[in-house]
């Protein structure tokens, strides 16, 4: 086994010493900002329930403050197919597939830097060469020349020391960009989840209004056949027939746009999926599936900031841009290189690992710079960025409290509004009943009950977007909270909190 002198070694181990306790890190350090401190999202104080209706979705929701989100939120709406739905766009999403690879390219980076940042450099050589020299060459006489092979062995040490942090700066700052990518990830999960969620009660409200809108359709036609008849008997002017046929016809027209709606809709639903839209077998849902989630949870501004992916990553890059000011800063500073070579050197292969082939070096450089204005501005720029990414995470901030006190005030403002519906659709399905009863004593004529079959379907249209819309608030609610947090074995750890220890 091979060792270095004693006297530079000794040499070796007290500059190396006297370095690592002179290590500083320049720059500022990340810590996180300061939650919002406003107890509540919106500007007058929100009831401890919404209304209530009778019929479907009419019931009451009670607001619940909680700590976190169960990861499955959309269970609460107590339908098998939408869970399982839910489930395959979670596995087979293309978009989860590319936010999953870029993570796990984002960790790699990481790792990989940290491997050539955090220890030194080792390398291991082995060569052999044959040589001329001219003994003229030497400032000997004579034309004489000398041939001779040369082998060596050896092992190069190489290290940067990092004196002022700049390099566990850099390393810090590719810990949260992996950290971003992380919380992406986690947004769009919650994002893609909404997303089906939300097409599902649209798929249902557009297959319900369909149904109401041809019932309408159908009174209508109805109503002209008895004018046209009317008509041939002199009974009635054609511009009654003229009229009716009109609105017949705005009636026909409104269906083939809502069919349109609901095939987007469903063609929406394959490529969330990952289904191809021509091959995919999508549930067709109605309204009547879902429940509407009697609870709905309410997290406190303060701790919103912990539970919304895009507040996350917008705090993940205001980490980035202060480890990457904080290099700027290091690159002020003077830079240290250490190395060492131990090897051996012999003239036949026998020789080189005998007695007295051993060589060695030891170097250390340190550079200073006296003059370079562009190192200036560009710890100026890089303060300029974190300023930037500063002013940016407050703006998330912002919109999403804004998202939550809109979720929170459609809950509220839509509850009225079904409250509503629900009345105006009782009363005419009343005055149905009443003008049926009155046609089957003769008191009213055909022409009545269709009209009032007609109004009846116009108010169960607005029944029924009112439901639909209940439902959407609802989940809409969920995503402003952030969700839930569904951990994949790509981002069950986050990489800066874990160079942090």
């Amino acid at each position: 086994m091979l060792n270095l002198p004693a006297t530079p070694r000794v040499l070796w181990t007290a500059l190396g010493a006297a370095l690592l306790a002179g290590c500083t890190t320049v720059g500022p350090d990340f810590h996180a900002p300061k939650p919002p401190q406003a107890p509540q999202y919106t500007g007058q104080a929100m009831p401890t329930q919404t209304a209530s209706a009778p019929g479907a979705m009419g019931g009451a929701q009670r607001f619940q403050t909680v700590q976190d989100i169960a990861p499955d939120w959309w269970r609460a709406y107590g339908s098998a197919p939408l869970d399982a739905l839910v489930g395959t766009a979670l596995r087979g999403s293309p978009t989860l597939a590319a936010a999953e690879a870029t993570l796990r390219q984002a960790q790699q980076t990481y790792a990989a830097q940290a491997g050539s940042t955090l220890y030194p450099t080792v390398n291991a050589k082995l060569g052999a060469s044959r040589n001329q020299v001219n003994a003229a060459s030497t400032g000997q006489s004579g034309d004489r020349t000398a041939t001779y092979n040369l082998y060596n062995a050896g092992v190069a040490v190489g290290y940067n020391f990092d004196l002022f942090g700049g390099n566990r700066r850099a390393l810090d700052a590719l810990a949260a960009q992996a950290d971003y990518q992380r919380y992406q990830l986690d947004g769009a999960r919650l994002t893609l989840a909404a997303n089906v969620v939300t097409a599902a009660f649209t798929q249902a409200q557009l297959g319900a209004q369909i149904d109401a809108t041809e019932s309408i359709l159908k009174a209508q036609q109805n109503q002209l056949d008895i004018a046209r008849k009317r008509f041939e008997l002199g009974a009635a002017a054609r511009s009654d027939v003229l009229t009716l046929q009109t609105q017949v016809e705005q009636t026909r027209a409104s269906i083939p746009p809502l069919r349109n709606k609901l095939e987007q809709t469903d063609h929406l639903l394959a490529v969330l999926t990952g289904q191809e839209p021509g091959a995919a077998r999508l549930p067709r849902f109605t309204l009547a599936d879902f429940n509407l989630p009697p609870t709905l949870p309410v997290i406190v501004p303060s701790a919103l900031v912990q539970q919304r992916p895009d507040i996350q990553a917008s705090q993940a890059l205001l980490h980035a841009a202060t480890a990457q000011y904080g290099v700027a800063v290091s690159n002020l500073y003077p830079q240290i290189n250490l190395s060492a070579n131990l090897g051996t050197q012999a003239l036949t292969l026998g020789a080189l690992f005998g007695p007295g082939s051993m060589v060695w070096s030891l170097a250390g450089g340190l550079a200073q710079p006296l003059f370079n204005a562009g190192l200036k501005a560009g710890a100026n720029a890089a303060e300029a960025s974190l300023q930037a990414a500063g002013a940016n995470y407050q703006q998330t901030v912002l919109q999403a409290l804004r998202s939550v006190a809109d979720a929170l005030r459609a809950l509220d403002n839509d509850a009225q509004t079904l409250q509503a519906q629900a009345a105006a659709d009782a009363a005419a399905q009343e005055s149905l009943k009443l003008v049926d009863q009155q046609y089957m004593l003769g008191a009213a004529s055909y022409l009545q009950l269709l009209t009032a079959q007609q109004q009846a379907q116009q108010t169960r249209i607005g029944l029924i977007a009112a439901q639909a819309q209940r439902l959407s608030d609802s989940a809409a609610l969920y995503q402003a909270m952030g969700g839930g947090v569904i951990q994949t074995p790509a981002a069950t750890t986050s990489v800066a909190q874990s160079l942090a220890k």
